[in-house]
């Protein structure tokens, strides 16, 4: 962009927020006025109102403070206005965004919206807009001005949203000129010889019953693993009956993860098969297309959809003509069949099941809650101050013909495709107050959900989980959970970072067994005759410490490469990897490669820290140098050793971390985020801990104070009620001051 083009740009975004009008102004002020903030002495906001309403204004505005640029972020993402701020590189995602989640469409539902749900979607962008107000310094990079209908466009705080199941290059390929597929970026990260892998992210959550407790009461494990500074920590409490303390997405009015004086919920990421495709049968009709369903032609919907993005020149843009049956927007081709993509999109009442769910005082009302059907992409683990406890599948998953094969695309023309509504509650595989006395979900499959007493597989239709087998970490939480009645909150935490490694302790015997195959004299026997040594003396736990882990980890990625994709299951990566593991532990792989992969291993680390002979913790590092959302790393600058590993080889504790093209040490930037240990008992009990800090302000003291407890587990006290915050609390105001 030309210097003058920038002054421009930038002088229009300070004005849309110090010219606002004197009526918004007003009302604004009077807003503040009754809202107040608590900052205790992590930094951590504690926020009150009036109403529900005031309460909306004051987190939001709490979160802006700690963190605009995630908060504008997540809504360039959401309303498909990235490519505003990032350039004709974004123009796909967008567009995916809004094929689904129209400006147009928001406007309307917004004026649809129930007057309670219209006062809070109101005083949300009265906060933020008064907080461009009172900061006249801070420069969005696109929206100036935050409308009430914007909340509307997103409603769910996962890591991932259903939308992100479109393939952004079969979009381009369809929609575009020759070329653009090559140019959007890649979603997967490749490891090379044609296996694909993903750093599994999700969740893990826990429940434990009275029963299982040595104080009788119920406990939750709070634990997502997500990219990390996804999610601000607070509290949002009102004269309404609002009082809730946990995990915020940001720019969300609703608290993702957590807990109020009744109850607590944590959400991991599901396995269930509730997005489907369907193949359009399409013929030419005069100007447009019409499509085949039930031995009749309808006409397709066509629109008209026009993303801006940003050049060195100024903003340009690109329209597109797209269309929908009544399955959903056509995503790509197959063949000669148009693609459709149906998924769940319901946001008034989306954004009603957020933020309702919070208010819940007992089991009873959150399964009235769910009854809403529109949290698709998540599993539920609840837990309560009566003693309930229960895991929740999936709460969106369409009535569908178990003749056909939901996992692939479907004929649209046939009748015998169409949904018939939704399964109910009872319907799905649930787990409510099992007689194990514990709930529990690692994004595996429902079947082992409470042990012994879980939901049986064959009384369900094949389509409510597509996981295909067991996975580490559910392996490894049975192994913790089953069995065991003296629960503490201080144990439940311990048990969250146990340091067993299921994934090497099935694998490494298989590579002993190949080292000892192998001839007495053969030149690679000997090269790796003591690092097998140091192996067969694991006990397969982490540590910061620990030279086997570090050995085993870059055995195990070494050895992926080689022999991955040579057991592949359906289902996806998280089958992929499983599949690898079972592969190995079989007895399957060539003895010679397993051995060859751990000699490569050794060199590799030899090659990049001098030593096969390197701690794991010189090696897995922490580091939170600035608040780019890419973030970037350093060698050369403080870090922090982390012990536990990817949740890939079965860590419930996850810290996902590689290296960079500038870097020799491992950097995580997903896994453990917001971690939490609550106990229900004559009132509430609560300890957390957060990736880095609060704010995401590097000058800021709260910018990174809690790394060295995030690293080592030591979750704080959390202040939940008022007494709790005396000595506390290092500033109390009303926003604008």
């Amino acid at each position: 962009m030309k210097p003058y083009a920038l002054v421009l740009a930038l002088a229009c975004a300070v004005s849309a927020a110090a010219q606002a009008p004197q009526t918004d102004v007003a009302r604004w002020k009077a807003e503040a006025n009754r809202v107040t903030i608590v900052r205790d002495d992590w930094g951590i906001a504690h926020v009150r109102g009036h109403t529900d309403a005031d309460a909306v204004f004051g987190m939001i505005y709490a979160q802006a403070e700690d963190d605009f640029n995630r908060v504008e972020n997540n809504y360039l993402l959401s309303l498909g206005r990235l490519a505003q701020a990032e350039g004709e590189k974004e123009i796909w995602r967008d567009l995916r965004q809004q094929l689904f989640i129209n400006p147009d469409t928001l406007k309307k539902l917004y004026g649809q919206s129930p007057a309670w749900l219209k006062a809070l979607m109101n005083s949300w962008a009265d906060g933020l807009n008064y907080y461009l107000y009172t900061h006249p310094d801070v420069k969005p990079r696109v929206i100036t001005r935050f409308e009430p209908w914007m909340a509307l466009s997103f409603t769910e705080g996962s890591i991932g949203g259903d939308i992100e199941r479109v393939n952004l290059g079969q979009l381009a390929a369809f929609y575009g000129k020759p070329g653009d597929a090559s140019a959007t970026s890649g979603e997967n990260e490749s490891m090379g010889d044609g296996w694909d892998y993903h750093e599994p992210t999700g969740s893990n959550g826990i429940a434990i019953a009275p029963k299982n407790t040595l104080d009788h009461h119920a406990i939750l494990w709070i634990n997502p693993h997500t990219s990390f500074y996804f999610r601000s920590e607070l509290q949002m409490t009102s004269d309404e009956g609002l009082d809730a303390y946990g995990a915020v997405t940001w720019g969300q009015i609703f608290i993702y993860q957590g807990f109020n004086p009744y109850a607590g919920w944590m959400h991991t990421s599901s396995g269930v098969d509730n997005i489907d495709e369907f193949l359009e049968t399409v013929s030419k009709s005069g100007n447009g297309y019409e499509y085949l369903h039930g031995g009749k032609h309808f006409p397709m919907v066509r629109t008209t959809v026009t993303i801006p993005y940003k050049t060195d020149n100024g903003m340009a843009k690109r329209t597109f003509t797209v269309y929908h049956t009544q399955h959903g927007p056509v995503v790509r081709s197959q063949g000669d069949k148009w693609v459709t993509v149906s998924l769940m999109n319901s946001p008034i009442n989306a954004l009603i099941q957020s933020y309702s769910r919070t208010k819940a005082k007992s089991l009873a009302e959150w399964e009235k809650i769910m009854e809403l059907h529109t949290n698709s992409s998540n599993n539920t683990l609840f837990a309560d101050k009566q003693g309930n406890i229960a895991y929740f599948h999936s709460n969106y998953i369409p009535r569908r013909d178990t003749s056909f094969d939901w996992t692939r695309p479907v004929d649209g023309s046939d009748p015998r495709t169409d949904y018939h509504g939704v399964l109910a509650i009872n319907q799905t595989p649930n787990s409510i107050n099992p007689a194990s006395g514990f709930v529990y979900n690692v994004n595996n499959w429902p079947w082992s959900a409470a042990g012994p007493d879980s939901p049986k597989q064959a009384n369900f239709p094949k389509y409510v989980e597509t996981g295909r087998e067991e996975s580490p970490r559910g392996y490894h939480a049975l192994r913790l959970l089953e069995g065991k009645h003296d629960f503490t909150q201080s144990s439940v935490i311990t048990a969250a970072f146990d340091s067993y490694l299921p994934y090497f302790a099935t694998t490494i015997p298989a590579l002993l067994k190949a080292y000892d195959a192998l001839p007495a004299g053969d030149s690679l026997k000997t090269k790796v005759a003591e690092q097998i040594a140091l192996l067969r003396k694991w006990d397969y736990r982490w540590s910061a410490s620990s030279i086997p882990t570090s050995l085993a980890v870059f055995w195990g990625e070494d050895v992926e490469r080689r022999v991955g994709g040579r057991g592949r299951g359906r289902g996806g990566a998280r089958a992929n990897y499983l599949s690898a593991e079972d592969y190995i532990a079989s007895g399957n792989a060539p003895a010679e490669e397993l051995v060859a992969s751990l000699a490569a291993a050794s060199d590799r680390l030899a090659a990049d820290f001098g030593t096969w002979r390197t701690a794991w913790g010189d090696i897995n590092r922490f580091q939170r140098l600035d608040d780019e959302i890419d973030s970037h790393f350093d060698d050369s600058k403080p870090s922090i050793p982390v012990p536990f590993t990817s949740s890939r080889w079965g860590s419930l504790a996850s810290f996902g971390a590689r290296p960079y093209p500038n870097t020799k040490k491992w950097y995580g930037t997903s896994g453990n985020s917001f971690l939490a240990a609550v106990e229900f008992g004559d009132s509430v009990r609560a300890r957390a801990v957060t990736a880095g800090g609060e704010s995401g302000h590097p000058d800021s003291k709260h910018f990174q104070d809690e790394a060295s407890r995030y690293a080592s587990g030591d979750l704080r006290v959390v202040y939940f009620y008022p007494s709790q915050l005396e000595g506390h609390t290092e500033r109390t105001y009303h926003p604008g001051q």
